[in-house]
This record gives C-alpha cells, structure tokens and sequence, in this order.
C-alpha cells in the first residue's frame, strides 16, 4: 500500500500542487480544525452494497447523506458501512482516516467514487492524507488531475438537492 509519502510523491510527478497542516488525530469532521485550513472541508464515506460493490462517498462536511435513499440515487443496492479490514485492504487506511486520496491504493479499481457536487464545484479541497493526523488540500484542478491520473471518473451526487427534496 502507498504510503503519505508516496500520495505526495505522486502529486509531485503529476504536478499536482497540494499544500498539508499538521494536527492531532481527529476522527469525526467536527473535531477538525476547519477554519484554520482553506478551502471545502469533507467527509468521506467507506461503503459496501448487498451486491458486494464498494463505495467511497466524498461529501462537504455540512452535507447530509441519507443512506437509506442514497442507493436509489447511485443505482447501487442497499448500502451500509464497509468493515475496517475490507477499507483497510483496499484503501490502505484505517477508520478515521478514510479520504478521496486513499483511492491511490485501490489498484483493482474495485472502489466507485461518488463526489459531492458542491466538492467538485469547490476552489479547493481538503482530504487526509492518508492518516487523520494532517488534512491536505488541493486546487479543484489539482483534485481533477489527480482523479484522472488514477483513472478515476467520479460519480458526481447533488446532496444539497437530495436534502431539499426530503424536506419538501
């Protein structure tokens, strides 16, 4: 499994630029520290459907994803959590740490990425790299490069849409 180094050795070669503050651990988006760091702020979403597909969901922090209809959306079946040892196998990273960036590791291309459509609308975005104890951040073109690199094609949801029309 790639490594932080070798996630930062890669945007090097990819010039992708990216810029990381250190931090304590943190676990859950509220205990990040958001406004001292630039840019979109996310939570991302280790899932697996009862087909066996798995899902990584990158969201805005302030996004509510509703689980139970999201499978509608995405056309997958019912969904619920992946196990820390199946994200660890293939993301290479452990609970609290799960982030758009651990798709480096997911060689199979066994993962579909769903992107919040206000993340891919946003100037900037910040992920983990790798491990919960930094929060990196790149440029929306930065973000798209590094997608395209991988070979990754997002599937972009409107959440902000999807919350509206549960509220109607």
């Amino acid at each position: 499994m790639r490594t932080r180094d070798d996630l930062f050795a890669f945007f090097d070669a990819h010039g992708i630029d990216h810029a990381t503050v250190e931090h304590q651990a943190v676990f859950r988006v509220g205990e990040a520290t958001g406004d001292d760091i630039e840019g979109a702020h996310t939570k991302n979403l280790f899932l697996k459907d009862a087909k066996g597909r798995l899902w990584l969901i990158s969201a805005h922090e302030h996004a509510a994803i509703d689980l139970k209809r999201l499978h509608t959306v995405i056309g997958s079946a019912r969904l619920s959590f992946g196990n820390a040892e199946l994200m660890e196998r293939v993301l290479g990273v452990t609970p609290g740490s799960v982030t758009a960036f651990a798709l480096i590791n997911d060689r199979a291309r066994a993962v579909t990425f769903v992107l919040d459509r206000e993340l891919a609308l946003a100037d900037r975005v910040n992920f983990h790299p790798l491990e919960n104890t930094a929060t990196t951040g790149t440029s929306r073109e930065g973000f798209r490069r590094f997608l395209a690199a991988l070979g990754v094609t997002p599937l972009v949801v409107d959440f902000a849409a999807m919350a509206v029309a549960l509220d109607a």
